[in-house]
């Protein structure tokens, strides 16, 4: 039992740092950015590159790679998205079409092999009621928990925070008020983006740096987006709670390899009951025929 509320937590925090971007992102902007994971696994890819070919220290490069993905993230918008906001379904498709050829560039330049690893903040372990526990996972935990009490603090004390809550809550009132909605939709965008590599900065020194992981988070993002209300903060951490303790439950008491049954299950009994997610604000179905 100790094990399940240890490691739960964690796996919830990781769960959170993986979605923030994504949540933020549409819930000011909504914007769905299907590219959130290859902007995580380059984030990585960027940071190794710093400490490998150059020697700078590992937080320096995490800056510098949290930087340049918060820059790719505002040249995808008015690049890319600027000409197509209000069809979704082509900013689904240009965001999943970027991410796949962000991964397919990592691919090209060979990132594969176990060489590919972040360095961990914190050496060594300590035993929690018994279980022992890394200091990266309790690092990982803590600093989950600064970031959202963070981001709380940065969008209700900052000018920039408050425009992205105008623009939330209703747009074209914002837009009256002299609030540029595209240039907000740039900064969520390069803010989620940035988010992205925060979450690779911290998470990844927990295994290797591989494409394939840019997939599985933005799954896990998306579920855990979907479970909570895609545009809500705290149903995003509601919902990354539910899972990350399914997923470490399934784990202990049944089998590791269903572990991933488990958002898959979440996201398609919620969207057959609630479709606006746990905590979302947009109406029902049959509230809107």
């Amino acid at each position: 039992m100790e094990a399940v509320l240890i490691y739960g937590i964690i796996t919830s925090m990781i769960l959170s740092l993986w979605t923030v971007g994504l949540s933020l992102t549409y819930g000011i902007s909504g914007l769905a950015n299907f590219a959130h994971g290859a902007l995580y696994v380059s984030a990585g890819f960027i940071s190794w590159s710093f400490i490998h070919y150059t020697g700078l220290p590992f937080a320096l490069s995490a800056i510098i790679s949290i930087l340049l993905a918060g820059l790719l993230g505002f040249g995808v918008y008015w690049g890319l998205l600027l000409r197509l906001r209000g069809i979704i379904f082509a900013e689904v498709i240009v965001t999943f079409v970027a991410g796949v050829a962000i991964l397919q560039f990592l691919l090209w330049k060979g990132l594969y092999g176990y060489e590919y690893a972040l360095p961990v903040f914190v050496k060594g372990t300590v035993e929690i009621l018994g279980i022992p526990v890394d200091y990266q996972r309790l690092f990982i935990v803590g600093f989950g928990v600064a970031l959202i009490a963070f981001l709380w603090f940065f969008t209700h004390n900052t000018r920039i925070g408050l425009a992205f809550r105008g623009i939330a809550q209703n747009e074209l009132t914002a837009i009256s008020l002299g609030i540029d909605s595209d240039w907000i939709g740039s900064l969520s965008l390069a803010f989620g983006s940035a988010l992205a590599a925060v979450s690779a900065a911290v998470v990844l020194p927990l295994g290797l740096i591989e494409p394939n992981i840019g997939s599985e988070v933005l799954i896990y993002a998306v579920c855990v987006a979907v479970v909570g209300g895609m545009e809500s903060i705290p149903g995003m951490i509601l919902a990354s709670f539910i899972i990350g303790f399914g997923q470490v439950v399934t784990a202990t008491y049944w089998t590791p390899r269903c572990m991933t049954v488990v958002p898959l299950a979440a996201i398609t009994l919620i969207l057959a009951i609630r479709p606006s997610g746990l905590l979302g604000r947009f109406k029902e179905l049959e509230e809107r025929v």
